[in-house]
């Protein structure tokens, strides 16, 4: 299966760590919204450097002609080893020191320009030149090295492309002493069992490995799983919040209209105290009318009876 895109590769692990992480979820966010799964999961499973892998993965970008030379002259280096070559292999030892001062130099330089690097007090260069030297010795430490992706330091142990019996320099041109028989088995059983040593650790290392891988797995399960439960419930939040929104706003409606007939009836019932007090009027009037009525029906009766005695 193909791999995270080179250029996104190399702008993560050209990124300060404490930007890796959000940048890389942002490339797994991008490449979801983009409808490739797969390309999301090769993405987060980059992980984030230390501080000195930084500095060393920005040297191997950044200026890759001069990693190229590291790994030109450790290939020498190890060449001279094999063949014994003591003239030749001071002289490349020299010329490690040199190229290795010159790495750490332009490290320091590159960080300056970098943007969230710590402050050049406070630069791991010497976890950067144990690096450098390990990569050097080791042709694995190299390759990580070369591929800008390294994840921690890295320091040499004393195994790999070291000779044996190992080369014992004498100055004068003096040839190295002739060992005996039990000191090449002796440093034979040495050698031996530091090879077993560094297989079983490497062994031990593939081990933890296989188990992170799977433990890492099941976590991205439970993640792509909670995930999606949070999506979900993100969802019926927003169609409750848009169903609240919607019986607010007729309550707010049923509240003006509420208001509006609370108005009116507070009119009609002001109109039906003034009409109270006009039937109360008129009545008192009418009844004071019928009652002159009344009263001169009643002088006109008593005037009638009164001319009809007279005749």
């Amino acid at each position: 299966m193909p791999g995270p895109p080179r250029e996104l590769e190399q702008r993560l692990y050209t990124t300060s760590p404490d930007r890796f992480v959000a940048l890389r979820d942002e490339a797994v966010a991008e490449a979801r919204r983009a409808g490739d799964p797969k390309a999301a999961r090769e993405i987060a499973k980059l992980r984030r450097p230390t501080v000195a892998a930084w500095l060393v993965n920005l040297l191997a970008i950044r200026r890759p002609e001069l990693v190229a030379d590291l790994v030109q002259l450790a290939e020498a280096l190890r060449a001279a080893q094999r063949e014994l070559r003591g003239p030749r292999l001071r002289e490349l030892s020299a010329q490690r020191r040199a190229v290795v001062g010159a790495l750490v130099a332009e490290v320091r330089r590159l960080a300056a320009a970098a943007e969230g690097a710590p402050p050049g007090g406070k630069l791991p260069l010497a976890e950067v030149e144990a690096t450098l030297n390990a990569a050097l010795s080791d042709t694995e430490v190299a390759e990580q090295v070369r591929s800008g992706r390294l994840l921690r330091a890295a320091s040499y142990a004393g195994f790999g492309e070291v000779p044996r019996p190992q080369l014992r320099l004498v100055t004068g041109g003096e040839p190295e002493p002739e060992r005996t028989e039990p000191e090449r088995r002796r440093e034979d059983r040495t050698a031996f069992r530091a090879e077993q040593a560094e297989r079983a650790a490497r062994a031990e290392r593939e081990r933890r490995r296989r188990a992170l891988e799977k433990e890492l797995a099941r976590a991205r399960t439970d993640q792509e799983r909670a995930e999606a439960e949070l999506a979900g419930a993100t969802a019926a939040e927003r169609d409750g919040a848009a169903a609240l929104d919607a019986i607010e706003a007729e309550l707010a409606e049923l509240e003006r209209r509420r208001a509006v007939a609370e108005q009116e009836l507070s009119r009609s019932k002001l109109a039906r105290r003034g009409a109270e007090r006009t039937v109360t009027a008129a009545r008192r009037r009418t009844g004071e009318v019928e009652a002159a009525v009344e009263a001169l029906d009643a002088e006109e009766g008593d005037d009638a009876r009164g001319g009809g005695a007279a005749d």
